[in-house]
């Protein structure tokens, strides 16, 4: 069976991302692994921890509703997203990875780094980056 790995945030470009994935691994009959990879550290409390794991189980719930053959991982190893989502996609082999976009300034991309140009070139397989509706 092949896999699609989702990196998804509860953002509007995690949700699109999550949305594609989805529509993709019914279409192809694959299975679902959604990374959701978060840093850790100060500005990461139990109270967010709390929120995450509620909207993880919210998507968990989506997914088997739609029927759709899932895994859902929640890192917090104090890795880059982009490492994280690399690794996943490389420990399950899979046939590609869903990313969402969002528009950032040259500065911003500058300060902040950009987690999607490090999938792009880094990714072990094909990525599928989608734009979120906004």
């Amino acid at each position: 069976m092949s896999t699609i790995v989702v990196g998804y945030v509860p953002k509007a470009e995690g949700q699109a991302a999550l949305r594609r994935a989805a529509e993709e691994a019914l279409l192809r009959q694959s299975r679902l692994v959604v990374v959701n990879s978060h840093r850790g550290g100060r500005e990461y409390d139990r109270d967010d921890a709390a929120r995450g794991e509620q909207d993880l189980e919210d998507i968990r719930d989506q997914l088997t509703e739609a029927g759709v053959d899932h895994e859902i991982r929640q890192l917090v190893r104090g890795m880059d997203p982009a490492d994280d989502l690399i690794q996943v996609a490389h420990d399950v082999n899979a046939d590609f990875i869903v990313i969402g976009l969002r528009r950032r300034s040259p500065v911003g991309k500058l300060i902040l780094g950009s987690n999607a140009q490090r999938i792009l070139l880094d990714s072990p397989c094909p990525v599928l980056a989608v734009k979120s509706a906004e």
